[in-house]
């Protein structure tokens, strides 16, 4: 492993979740959006679920295969996903040092399109889908989802060998928790 490419700056990988981890995720988003919906204030970008278990662990566990496609060692940080529903973006922006190499991958939709763009470059992912990039380097977001609904989840890893390497595990105590879980 060594330095990523200098002409690296995103890289689709299908079927980044194979169907049975496809099945399970499906099924617990749909289950916690339900369970959690009171508690979604639709009219934030940023409504979602943060370092959960199931999520952490596909963050620790696929972290071979996005070190694989990058060329580097990585650290962990965090993993976050959420349910997008109707006229929801994701504001064009740039993530903050423990998401140096981000990864975001598609887990259920409705069948509508709706592309991420990274540095104005547009990626369509189907469910199991992912695309890998760099997201303190690159402008990225989404325009506003004429669909139902679209759960995506992200995941966070920064260079072991780089400037970053302080946000491992994001600051928190545990895998699978929130920064305030003591």
């Amino acid at each position: 492993m060594g330095k990523i490419r200098e002409d690296f700056k995103y890289k689709k990988v299908k079927n980044f979740f194979n169907e049975n981890e496809l099945k399970i995720l499906t099924t617990y988003c749909d289950m916690q959006s339900r369970i959690s919906m009171k508690n979604f204030e639709f009219d934030k970008w940023h409504q979602g679920f943060y370092g959960e278990p199931i999520m952490d662990s596909m963050l620790l566990n696929k972290k071979d295969i996005v070190e694989k496609e990058t060329s580097l060692e990585l650290l962990p940080t965090y993993s976050f996903w959420r349910l997008y529903t109707k006229f929801q973006q994701l504001p064009k922006h740039k993530d903050r040092p423990s998401c140096e190499i981000s990864l975001t991958a598609c887990i259920m939709n409705d069948g509508t399109e709706w592309p991420i763009f990274i540095d104005g470059n547009p990626i369509l992912l189907n469910p199991g889908d992912a695309c890998i990039y760099l997201g303190c380097e690159s402008f990225h977001w989404r325009e506003e989802f004429q669909g139902d609904h679209n759960t995506q989840v992200f995941l966070h890893y920064v260079d072991k060998n780089g400037p970053n390497t302080d946000q491992h595990i994001d600051q928190r105590y545990y895998w699978g928790t929130n920064k305030d879980a003591k």
